[in-house]
């Protein structure tokens, strides 16, 4: 059975994403949106939109009774959740299937197991694939955490078991660092996700971040192939591509069939991703944790592979059984994505909405541009600074730079300030441009380039 009507519970340019797959597929789409909101391009290109709330998300957004609201009232049959928001909150997809309403992505019980870091640890293990050293499961005082420490020595990693995002992590080089990490760390996590709950973690020096595309229908998986996030800044991606130069074709095959196996152990139905660390040295790789949800990055992957990856989800949601083998997998290419948000790179990444002068998109072969813009858009300073994602595909890795390099200069955005010098200055560095970067790298270019960004 196919959907025929999809309420798409978020905004901005995965809204957008969602809406033209949707609308591929000849499934009807209702937008929503805030009172901050109400001129948006998903607004505009939806074939229905219902107003949910104020510009608060907790009061629109992140307002699950309003989107179940507006989704019943419409005579919608399912929800896409898009990534952000209310995408891996188990509550709001056991919401939506009480409400008699598909939940286009996995189940509740799977988000929940994946989406906390302990119990995710757990199943990767007990599927056979490999965890970084450290906790065995979740660690309830200073003092079980210092037991920890006899195994996993300095520099160690505090995480939040739930949520994600960067928030609720930190680095201890020393026992001080470590007992005021603890700390801080435990409160940022309640803060932030209403769950103090730690876990412990070895810091593996110079690790690359690499993750792997899943899709399954709850009974069969196949892989999508690898994605490399290795250029982040305070643990958000900025720069993705696909497929990683650091892998073998040997290590490929092991670490894509791992994040298969996983899948198929916890019965995930829907788009996932499986992240890892792979640690150059020691040539392993290492299971950190599952994104249950689409990624914004799996454009990369949609480019190397061919496979609409939003609409396979929406195949799957509404009952069909994943068509896909893994033989017809295939990768072509290189790809690269980056960024486009409403941010300052010289005044340490401050936001910047405005309204939206003169735009000029990038085009060509092996462009695509992933985004919510139009000239005179208000970009509101309620959310996520996200702009756009700009895509490149080519034949090789060094093509696809030099055609990345083409769109970021064709790319226009009048009158606001956005981080597309950075990507420029990126793509013309030596060690960017020979793949010799790691998840720490990145913060410290920016310091050396400090001067070069603000001229």
């Amino acid at each position: 059975m196919m959907l025929k009507k999809l309420l798409i519970a978020n905004r901005g340019e995965i809204a957008v994403r969602v809406i033209r797959a949707a609308q591929d597929l000849g499934i009807a789409t209702v937008a929503v949106y805030s009172a901050a909101d109400a001129d948006a391009l998903h607004v505009q290109l939806a074939d229905e939109a219902v107003l949910i709330g104020p510009p608060a998300a907790k009061k629109s957004y992140l307002n699950i009774e309003a989107l179940l609201a507006a989704a019943l009232s419409t005579g919608c049959d399912s929800i896409h959740p898009g990534y952000g928001f209310l995408a891996e909150n188990a509550a709001f997809s056991d919401a939506v299937t009480a409400a008699g309403l598909v939940f286009v992505g996995p189940s509740g019980d799977a988000i929940r197991l994946m989406g906390d870091k302990v119990s995710a640890r757990t199943a990767a293990a007990d599927a056979g694939v490999p965890v970084v050293p450290g906790s065995k499961g979740r660690v309830e005082s200073i003092e079980a955490a210092r037991a920890v420490l006899e195994e996993t020595g300095f520099p160690v990693m505090i995480k939040a078991a739930a949520g994600g995002g960067g928030r609720g992590i930190r680095i201890a080089h020393s026992l001080i660092e470590f007992e005021q990490g603890f700390a801080q760390a435990q409160a940022e996590a309640l803060a932030a996700f209403g769950d103090g709950g730690l876990y412990m973690e070895k810091v593996i020096a110079r690790a690359r971040h690499i993750e792997v595309q899943v899709l399954a229908d709850g009974q069969n998986a196949i892989h999508c192939y690898e994605r490399e996030c290795s250029l982040q800044r305070r643990r958000q991606k900025v720069w993705e591509e696909a497929p990683s130069r650091a892998l073998s074709p040997a290590l490929r095959e092991e670490l894509c069939a791992s994040a298969v196996a996983l899948a198929r152990a916890v019965s995930y139905s829907g788009a996932g991703t499986v992240e890892y660390l792979y640690d150059d040295a020691a040539d392993r790789f290492y299971f950190i944790e599952m994104n249950t949800r689409i990624q914004v990055e799996h454009p990369v992957t949609e480019a190397i592979t061919g496979i609409d990856l939003v609409a396979e989800m929406l195949r799957i949601a509404g009952g069909e059984p994943l068509w896909l083998v893994q033989g017809d997998v295939t990768v072509k290419g290189h790809a690269i994505e980056v960024r486009i948000n409403a941010e300052d790179p010289a005044r340490d990444f401050a936001p910047f909405p405005g309204t939206v002068g003169a735009l000029r998109i990038p085009g060509g072969p092996g462009v695509r541009f992933d985004s919510m813009l139009y000239n005179g858009y208000q970009v509101p300073p309620f959310y996520d600074s996200l702009l756009a994602k700009l895509i490149v595909h080519a034949e090789t890795r060094e093509a696809a730079l030099a055609r990345l390099t083409r769109a970021l200069k064709e790319l226009e955005i009048g009158d606001l300030v956005t981080t597309r010098a950075l990507f420029l200055a990126l793509a013309a560095d030596p060690d960017v441009r020979a793949g010799d970067v790691h998840t720490r790298w990145l913060e410290g270019w920016l310091v050396e380039n400090a001067a070069a960004l603000a001229s």
